[in-house]
């Protein structure tokens, strides 16, 4: 570890333990549209993607996918409100045992852009989110360092496309020692391995291309079109979240995908084609 990545987890450790938090702010418009399945696709406007742009990749234009959507025909709150403390998106990440980056949102890889078609072109990243291992206090040091699963998101708030849905890019990296290298399998483990925090199930992963199921035993087969529920809680606030694996948003593929040679396994494409579209409500509110 360099004396500048032992300074930021020095850094991020003392930024939790005294309790600051310095998590973007952001408000959604009220005047915000909501199509029927919860969000405009990115795909129908020219320069649209559903792949995120990174300043350097080798070979250059590589991305990585938008692979997780929280609806916006979720509760309000969760989308209007950036606050853990009133029950918002932050408290909602929390209660799925995912936290801002050490430092504070501090981040030693390069901010990823995404254009969502909504008609502000490409924005920067709003934040990193980090698996917490159980720890919301120093958690996501120990993710910085260890690896795991984490996720970027961006919200489509633009006048074109005022869905206020959010697109999150999730994927499980490996350690700072390896560069926070994508893992085998890592950009479908990571989605999977969120919705099942969200809906407390094991999914069998690696899995087939989006038009199968898969048969392995080591959990239920992510099946697209059916609906995973459950619920989670963070600060005394409830949520359930229904989720539906969709297709027709990203390819079977892994051209055009970051770390594809390392994340491909056993001849299957790095990406498996699957979204999981999440709608998320609030069954108890902490008054």
């Amino acid at each position: 570890m360099t004396r500048a990545h032992y300074f930021l987890l020095t850094l991020g450790l003392l930024h939790h333990v005294l309790g600051h938090s310095d998590a973007p702010h952001y408000g959604v418009s009220k005047r915000a549209t909501v199509p029927d399945i919860g969000f405009y696709s990115p795909l129908a406007v020219d320069g649209g993607s559903m792949l995120t742009q990174i300043p350097e990749t080798f070979p250059a234009g590589q991305g990585e996918p938008l692979n997780v959507i929280i609806s916006g025909k979720s509760d309000p709150l969760i989308l209007s409100s950036s606050s853990q403390d009133n029950g918002g998106l932050y408290n909602y990440f929390l209660s799925l045992s995912f936290g801002t980056s050490c430092g504070g949102g501090i981040n030693l890889g390069d901010k990823q852009s995404a254009n969502l078609g909504d008609g502000r072109g490409y924005v920067n990243e709003t934040a990193v989110m980090r698996y917490n291992y159980g720890d919301p206090v120093r958690g996501t040091c120990n993710q910085t360092q260890l690896g795991g699963n984490h996720f970027r998101f961006w919200q489509q708030s633009g006048s074109a496309a005022n869905s206020s849905a959010v697109f999150l890019a999730v994927s499980y990296e490996l350690s700072l020692e390896q560069q926070h290298d994508i893992a085998v399998n890592g950009y479908n483990l990571g989605r999977d391995w969120l919705v099942g925090n969200a809906t407390s199930n094991a999914f069998a992963n690696p899995n087939p291309l989006a038009t199968q199921a898969s048969t392995t035993a080591s959990g239920p087969a992510v099946i697209p079109g059916a609906s995973y529920t459950g619920s989670t809680t963070a600060n005394g606030w409830t949520y359930q979240t229904t989720v539906t694996y969709v297709t027709g948003l990203l390819e079977a593929t892994s051209v055009g995908i970051n770390h594809n040679i390392t994340v491909e396994e056993d001849g299957r494409p790095a990406v498996d084609g699957l979204v999981a579209l999440l709608t998320v409500s609030i069954t108890t509110r902490n008054a």
